[in-house]
């Protein structure tokens, strides 16, 4: 194991990963499928750290000891900013919305309408509408994520070590996926520190079809918003 035993020292502490997260984002991203499959992350991630020990992996190592160091950072900006989920969505609608004209916003807020989705934008702007829509779709998502069943509980055993381990890597291989699907959102989280923290939205961002690029139709991001909210 390398020396930098401070990051799962860090996030063990007083429960920090079980309270803190569990109360920042209650009523957002989806129940973990189950401890199992946690645990199994985990462990792998564990294994890969054996390459440490070895020159020929030694950058598989240096890759998890930044993933490590990028997750309690995602971590501590969600304790000092609260709810970092309605960000995470405007960052993904700043670049949707960044090139989009007024009556393409025009266009898109009567087919919302259409739909019985309504937008309160104070202003119809690319960046206003951001924010309004990252709020509507917040303020609709509904499902828990109960972090502590996974870490919290456990925290100080070994099993709890490797859950924790478990939720980076779940976290890390969320990022990759992003960092492929739609880099340019991907690098709008990196600069925030939120990368890591993607996989708390994801399965949103799945279900609606939202990683298809800054350049997809104004009724295909209609559709997008649509299926967040509902």
């Amino acid at each position: 194991m390398y020396n930098n035993d401070e990051v799962i020292s860090y996030l063990q502490a007083n429960k920090i990963l079980a309270v803190k997260l569990d109360r920042a984002v209650s009523a957002v991203g989806q129940q973990v499928k189950n401890q199992v499959e946690i645990l199994g992350k985990g462990a792998t991630r564990l294994l890969y750290y054996t390459s440490c020990f070895t020159d020929e992996y030694n950058d598989v190592c240096q890759q998890q000891k930044m993933e490590d160091l990028r997750f309690r950072d995602g971590v501590v900006r969600i304790i000092q900013h609260g709810d970092v989920v309605c960000e995470m969505i405007r960052l993904y609608f700043d670049e949707i919305f960044k090139y989009k004209t007024n009556d393409q916003l025009e266009y898109l807020k009567k087919a919302l309408m259409a739909v019985n989705v309504h937008i309160a934008a104070s202003t119809l702007t690319g960046a206003g509408y951001a924010l309004a829509v990252a709020n509507a779709v917040r303020f609709g998502l509904n499902i828990n994520l109960q972090l502590s069943s996974l870490t919290g509980r456990t925290a100080g055993t070994v099993a709890g070590i490797v859950a924790t381990y478990g939720l980076v890597q779940k976290a890390a291989d969320s990022a990759r996926r992003l960092s492929f699907q739609y880099p340019a959102y991907y690098f709008s989280l990196y600069m925030q520190q939120l990368e890591m923290m993607y996989f708390l939205i994801e399965p949103i961002f799945e279900r609606a079809g939202a990683l298809q690029g800054s350049g997809i139709s104004d009724s295909a991001i209609a559709n997008i918003i649509t299926r967040m909210i509902r």
